[in-house]
């Protein structure tokens, strides 16, 4: 299956740096029809009738989303589109803000009307400090041309980069970051779109997400529903990179098949499993590489990374717990020693030292670490694990084999 472009559309079409190219593409078409002709209601009814999903990796409505803040008490609320990207495998954001800065403007300036907020911000991932000067040009560009100030509408969007937490991906840990806080996420509820940045009701959505509304707002939310599954609507953007002859970003209609993404357009050969969401994503072991890439069934964030027959199972787990033992915040128990309890673990099993009762001990702690963690992090830190226990524990338990196996010294 060929790739549906949506949310890349513009990207090779239009010139970054200059808005005249986007408008001549159908830029601010759809803000004007916001402004002329629609109410703040109506365009959250439009996003909710088109069945569009958070793309960072819950998959919340966002038409639902919207409509809570939009009923929430207050005359301050905010936006905040989530550039953060801190994902492992994961560059698509990149590749679409270097593309197309101007339909992520023009989609905030949409949610801003939608919920009343007058403020607005990009959270940008602080490895992406390149892009900084070409987003200011292109929110400079629009604010200059006059979309970002109408007759009863006005928003100011500011770009505020984050310090390289991986944490800080998760919306209520960036919305300390904002705040100058360290970022740590927040108890919840109560929930952001009640009560978010410095209390006030706040829209965080996912770049990917907003990419989407400018499109679903002039073709229509019959249009983008007729894409995609029941409950995956519209196309989904993929990073492919490790054990592949053609890394890159691609987008896919919801429910086209993981292997036509990773074998079809990426080339990959010899397969021997796929990580799809990143590191904290769900390992598809190569016999059910026929799985659609959906919310029924797999999906993350969009970070697809590729292991070939050679790759070494547990060392490519260990390094995934690794890296949460570094990026938890601490805050709560949990993670903060879930992850380094993990760690442990499979650094032993790495070195050939493992046990069976430490791998009764993985599976009891990948649970509690699921059930209790008090964010995403946490929840979602034990993935990789549970599902190479699943789909690969012939690995594990030859580890154990080869350290029980005495070593014969012939003189």
């Amino acid at each position: 299956m060929p790739e549906k472009r949506v949310v890349l559309k513009n990207c090779g079409i239009i010139d970054p740096e200059d808005i005249v190219s986007y408008i001549a593409n159908d830029g601010f078409n759809a803000l004007d029809k916001v402004l002329k002709e629609m109410a703040p209601a109506e365009v959250i009814e439009e996003i909710n009738d088109s069945g569009l999903r958070g793309r960072g990796g819950a998959g919340f409505p966002t038409g639902l989303k919207w409509g809570f803040a939009s009923k929430a008490e207050g005359d301050e609320k905010y936006v905040i589109c989530n550039a953060d990207e801190g994902e492992v495998g994961t560059f698509k954001d990149r590749y679409t803000l270097e593309g197309d800065p101007f339909t992520p403007i023009e989609a905030i300036a949409i949610a801003s009307y939608a919920v009343g907020a007058s403020k607005a911000y990009i959270y940008l991932r602080a490895e992406y400090h390149h892009l900084f000067d070409l987003l200011e040009g292109a929110i400079k560009q629009a604010g200059e041309r006059g979309f970002l100030e109408r007759s009863g509408f006005a928003v100011d969007i500011e770009i505020y980069e984050g310090a390289g937490a991986y944490i800080c991906g998760e919306e209520t840990a960036l919305i300390e970051s904002i705040e100058g806080k360290r970022g740590d996420s927040r108890p919840r509820p109560p929930f952001p779109p009640s009560e978010g940045l410095w209390g006030k009701p706040t829209i965080v959505s996912n770049l990917e997400t907003l990419m989407n509304v400018p499109r679903i707002i002039l073709e229509g939310a019959e249009w983008f529903s007729r894409m995609g599954t029941e409950q995956s609507k519209g196309t989904k953007v993929f990073s492919v990179s490790g054990d592949v002859g053609k890394p890159g970003v691609y987008e896919l209609l919801m429910g086209s098949s993981l292997r036509e993404l990773v074998e079809g357009l990426a080339l990959a050969e010899n397969t021997k499993m796929v990580q799809v969401g990143g590191a904290s994503g769900r390992i598809v072991p190569y016999e059910n590489m026929d799985t659609s890439l959906s919310f029924e069934t797999v999906l993350g964030a969009g970070g697809v990374i590729v292991f070939n027959e050679s790759r070494d199972v547990i060392e490519m787990v260990r390094k995934n717990a690794e890296f949460f033992e570094e990026e938890s915040c601490g805050k709560c128990f949990p993670c903060r020693e879930g992850t380094k309890r993990m760690s442990e673990i499979l650094t032993r099993f790495s070195q050939g030292n493992g046990s069976k009762r430490e791998l009764e001990f993985l599976e009891d702690l990948s649970e509690t670490m699921m059930l209790t963690s008090l964010c995403g992090l946490g929840q979602a830190a034990p993935n990789s694990v549970v599902d190479t226990l699943k789909y690969y524990r012939g690995e594990y338990e030859a580890r154990i084999q080869e350290a029980r196996t005495p070593t014969v010294v012939v003189s």
